[in-house]
């Protein structure tokens, strides 16, 4: 999901400051029906924590990632503990597969490119994909192709995913940062039910010259703007992503990212901070404010990347989340207090 950022986000860094000052009015428009998602995406490599996740706090599932091998077979983890955990604890979760990534090795991307790009290709590829989500009882697909990775048969791929998911009843949504590709086209841009904006990641590892904040609330700002207002997507159809991560720049050469979880365990009260030191992450505070600026925008909802990093305790950014939600007076699951 943590992608290699082009330049002109470096732009965004210097807007670091995450205040009071910057909560949004509450005559900002409001959601209308006073419902929101909460997206959280769960990686394979976090499977084991699935007895830790207060699954009743989410509305949406992303289990990720999943890849085709050079044949159009979906190569994934087993997710049919997940699925049984989830909806035992929250039956109207929905649940999606969540394709691709922003990590491709060399090999799944020529494999992305050859079973999209190459229009005969694509029929089988597709038909596998539903198959995938009919056989283990998920509720759609959730396309997360970055970058490079968005290759010139991206939109005729979606068109015809959406096509074939839509005769099954199913789901599909995207990942995007806070720009747009040029492969990516309106067609295919209305065929996402929902489309998570991956607003994080201003600045990273791949820029540890440039140390700072990579998920402020102004950052956020910038990232609804631009899918709301310039390229047109309506908010309730857009969720705005928030990290469970940050990152340590410990020199002018080297940056590497930690978990909000670690943060807490070191320190409990760096729960209510967003910077200790040279690290950088959202705590609790921030993670509230952005609940009400996407509350105040009319934002359909908040998408977290990703569950496994989250402090398992009081100091929950999922609980925050959750509970800014209910105070607001603003349904999202209906369970755990939310109503």
């Amino acid at each position: 999901m943590k992608n290699i950022i082009l330049l002109f986000f470096i732009s965004f860094v210097l807007m670091v400051s995450c205040s009071k000052d910057d909560l949004p009015k509450d005559n900002d428009t409001q959601i209308n029906d006073k419902a929101a998602m909460i997206v959280g995406y769960l990686p394979y490599y976090q499977f084991a924590l699935s007895d830790k996740i207060e699954y009743c706090k989410l509305t949406h599932l992303n289990l990720a990632f999943a890849n085709p091998d050079s044949h159009g077979n979906i190569i994934m983890e087993s997710v049919t503990e997940i699925v049984s955990d989830a909806k035992k604890a929250n039956p109207k979760i929905i649940i999606c597969i969540s394709l691709a990534g922003g990590a491709l090795t060399n090999e799944q991307a020529t494999n992305w490119s050859n079973l999209i790009d190459i229009s005969a290709n694509r029929p089988a590829f597709i038909a596998n994909i539903i198959n995938y989500v009919i056989n283990n009882n998920l509720d759609g697909v959730d396309v997360d192709l970055e970058w490079n990775h968005v290759t010139s048969g991206y939109s005729d791929f979606v068109i015809e995913l959406g096509a074939g998911l839509k005769t099954q009843g199913k789901l599909i949504t995207a990942a995007f940062p806070q720009a747009r590709y040029s492969n990516v086209t309106d067609a295919a841009l209305e065929v996402f039910d929902v489309i998570n904006i991956m607003s994080y990641d201003a600045t990273g590892p791949w820029l540890p010259s440039f140390p700072g904040q990579h998920s402020s609330l102004n950052f956020s700002k910038v990232g609804i703007s631009f899918w709301n207002n310039t390229v047109g997507i309506p908010a309730e159809r857009l969720t705005l992503g928030v990290p469970f991560y940050g990152y340590n720049f410990v020199n002018s050469t080297t940056a590497h990212s930690v978990t909000y979880n670690q943060m807490v365990r070191d320190d409990i009260n760096n729960a209510a901070l967003d910077q200790v030191g040279t690290t950088f992450y959202n705590g609790i505070l921030t993670i509230k404010y952005k609940v009400n600026l996407a509350y105040d925008r009319g934002i359909g909802g908040i998408m977290i990347w990703e569950l496994g990093q989250d402090s398992f305790d009081e100091y929950s950014l999922l609980k925050t989340i959750h509970n800014e939600y209910t105070t607001l007076g603003v349904k999202t699951s209906g369970l755990c207090g939310n109503n």
